[in-house]
């Protein structure tokens, strides 16, 4: 496509399919809208991203593309911002890169949003790389395809390809996007022999799977897990039901393929429960053959270095799944089939069942999955990073007291307070210089870890878990801007819910 106006490119590069010209912004460069994939639309929904096609002249990369399909008021409350325009169309990239190179090809970290795959962008402010770029490192973030146009299955979709059934299609859309910085992040300075994958929330829960998956082998090298969550995958069984349960509520019953690819596009972001979808994606097809959980059990992940961590009020998030708290405590209590009393012997000087459920479920819910990659890392000989988030910027203290909120790590991940509402109206100096801390953790990691590292250089150096170390960086302390490093962090209690995960860890 010509460029449609007479403004001389601010930045050019030449990736497989055309030239595209994006802006300088600083001493970095930004590529906004990057087309990694063929439009998700008309016949191609529900299908395996097709590439993306040729254009001619030069494409203009200077603005974010439409977001999947979503709840904007939702997206705006918890999700990070505006994420601008919806369409099925949305299969785009952006990238940050340092203006000036050198020789040496740059490391690339490609960037997975979060928002429980019903939400969210890669372009929300939080998300913004100049500071990854400011670090030599180039960013990547994507869009996906969200809720039923991201996870569906039917059994008239199951035998349209040959070499075997997907329900996994917003996973299909980040492989899609690796496989596109494979074959083009050369022309933006990147070394495509040095990717690191990383997300939160949802995202982090991609990486996993990602992780597990097959068809992501060698597509990236390394990975941060920022906030996964322990709920299981929903089985082949489960998702066909729900597909047919959605087909019978827009009155097609024995629909075909075809009468499901008419639906409008908009039709099912606003589906309640039990016709909603996520927060987890289904096992059972090409893309997942094996729940996560049981690849990482058993050990046969992908081998590369992670770092995988969360945050200490990450139960802040269960509310908006409708679970009560205070509830799992008197529902452990009723049942009498989990020890209560040894919970409370884990939980020492913590009263009442508010808290309690509060504590129990993050644990339970979150930070016991570090613990179960560090092991599935161990057994495999590959390094691993562990971290628990307790930092609350100065002046939100009273508001965050119970500690970091679920997705509050973010903006310190990538240096962008000063960018994010509410924060950035009363960011202190002292947030600021314990964010450019954490961010250059995060830089180093995908800088100079290998396979072989077995520490990460920054304001404290970090040992990683190799062997049968079982070492935490504390990322904060009591909401405190300190690094700490604790052995053995919450052992007993990991240990005691890796073993009961599977049976205590849903949404019901």
């Amino acid at each position: 496509m010509e460029e449609q106006d007479s403004q001389v490119a601010d930045a050019l590069v030449e990736v497989k399919q055309g030239k595209l010209a994006g802006t300088k912004e600083g001493d970095y460069a930004v590529f906004r809208g990057i087309p990694y994939a063929a439009p998700p639309v008309g016949n191609l929904r529900w299908r395996a991203p097709a590439p993306p096609a040729q254009w001619d002249g030069v494409r203009p990369a200077r603005q974010f593309s439409a977001a999947s399909w979503q709840s904007l008021e939702y997206c705006k409350a918890i999700g990070g911002g505006d994420p601008g325009q919806f369409s099925e169309d949305c299969l785009y990239l952006n990238i940050w890169t340092p203006d000036r190179r050198g020789d040496k090809p740059l490391p690339v970290m490609v960037w997975l949003h979060g928002g429980g795959y019903t939400i969210g962008a890669g372009g929300l402010t939080p998300y913004d790389g100049a500071a990854f770029a400011s670090r030599g490192v180039i960013l990547v973030s994507i869009n996906y395809r969200l809720g039923h146009l991201g996870f569906f299955a039917h059994p008239a979709l199951e035998e349209e390809d040959p070499d075997g059934p997907l329900y996994n299609f917003a996973l299909l859309d980040q492989i899609s996007a690796l496989h596109w910085v494979q074959e083009n992040i050369h022309a933006f300075g990147g070394d495509a022999s040095n990717v690191t994958l990383f997300g939160e929330s949802a995202g982090a829960r991609s990486v996993l799977s990602l992780l597990a998956s097959p068809l992501a082998k060698n597509l990236f090298h390394k990975a941060i897990v920022q906030s996964a969550y322990t709920l299981p995958d929903v089985e082949r069984a489960q998702a066909l039901k729900k597909g047919i349960l959605l087909a019978d509520h827009f009155g097609l019953q024995n629909a075909t393929a075809q009468q499901l690819r008419e639906l409008p596009a908009e039709a099912f972001w606003p589906l309640e429960p039990p016709l909603s979808v996520g927060p987890a994606p289904v096992s059972g097809d090409r893309v997942l053959p094996e729940p996560m959980l049981d690849v990482f059990f058993a050990g046969k992940q992908h081998a590369v270095p992670i770092m995988i961590g969360s945050n200490s009020d990450e139960a802040s998030v269960l509310g908006y799944f409708g679970l009560d708290l205070a509830g799992q405590i008197e529902r452990l209590r009723r049942e009498r089939r989990f020890g209560l009393g040894l919970i409370r012997l884990l939980y020492p000087g913590v009263k009442g069942d508010a808290e309690l459920g509060r504590q129990v479920c993050r644990d339970m819910a979150f930070t016991t999955l570090g613990f179960v990659v560090m092991q599935a890392q161990q057994r495999i000989a590959q390094p691993c990073w562990r971290y628990y988030f307790d930092y609350v910027a100065e002046a939100e203290r009273k508001t965050y007291a119970n500690g970091t909120w679920h997705g509050n790590e973010v903006p310190y991940v990538f240096n962008t307070l000063t960018l994010t509402p509410p924060a950035s109206d009363y960011v202190t100096h002292s947030d600021l210089a314990f964010s450019a801390q954490v961010c250059d953790y995060w830089a180093n990691f995908a800088r100079e870890v290998t396979s072989e590292s077995n520490r990460l250089e920054g304001v404290l150096r970090w040992p990683s878990c190799a062997r049968r170390r079982d070492v935490t960086m504390l990322l904060g302390v009591n909401k405190q801007a300190q690094f700490k490093l604790l052995n053995r962090f919450m052992r007993l209690r990991m240990q005691l819910f890796k073993r009961v995960m599977k049976h205590h860890v849903q949404l019901d």
